[in-house]
């Protein structure tokens, strides 16, 4: 059965080129893993270039976009499956339900609420997916600091931390999932 991995990331580029380039990269190895990608459908930023990387190289895809959204991220319809849904909220929700592992690359505030969204889902034992912080060229510390930061002000358990992992290249990140998709429950 193919392993679906559910992209979180931005519509935007970023300043960075090692954000696109690890998008793209990731996008390779979903599909020379024979794992589908489902993410939001956008043909803009890291979600198109995450996109990009798993077509060229042959993965199934699967995309989702609220209607209000759909001219301005340039809903990418040559995917295998493209769901237009009414607003974000359903959006996350399917995304989250036809997926087997989370990956959170560099995005802004909507990424940011889809990864706070299913690891609260997590620490309230919703899920047992992975969930994967790329933390490329350490975008996502400062987060993490906060995280640290909510555990030290004593709004959340040190065990919170045990619900993601935290990568720091595409290669990492192929290697936590490889590993967390032989054993995890779904």
């Amino acid at each position: 059965m193919t392993k679906s991995i559910c992209v979180f990331c931005g519509a935007k580029m970023g300043n960075n080129s090692d954000f696109g380039k690890a998008a793209l990269d990731l996008g390779h190895v979903i599909a020379k893993n024979s794992w589908r990608l489902v993410y939001g459908a956008g043909g803009i930023g890291l979600m198109g270039a995450v996109a990009e990387g798993a077509q060229l190289s042959g993965a199934k895809t699967f995309g989702v976009i609220p209607e209000h959204l759909a001219q301005h991220e340039l809903g990418k319809r040559d995917l295998d499956q493209f769901i237009v849904t009414d607003d974000m909220h359903s959006r996350k929700k399917l995304m989250f339900m036809n997926s087997d592992a989370v990956v959170l690359l560099p995005g802004g505030a909507g990424s940011m609420d889809e990864f706070f969204e299913v690891l609260t889902w997590a620490q309230l034992k919703l899920h047992s997916r992975p969930i994967i912080v790329a933390n490329i060229s350490g975008y996502w510390q400062p987060m993490l600091n906060l995280i640290n930061h909510t555990i030290a002000s004593g709004f959340a358990d040190p065990s919170i931390r045990e619900l993601f992992s935290i990568a720091q290249t595409v290669g990492e990140i192929e290697t936590t999932l490889r590993s967390a998709l032989n054993t995890a429950t779904v």
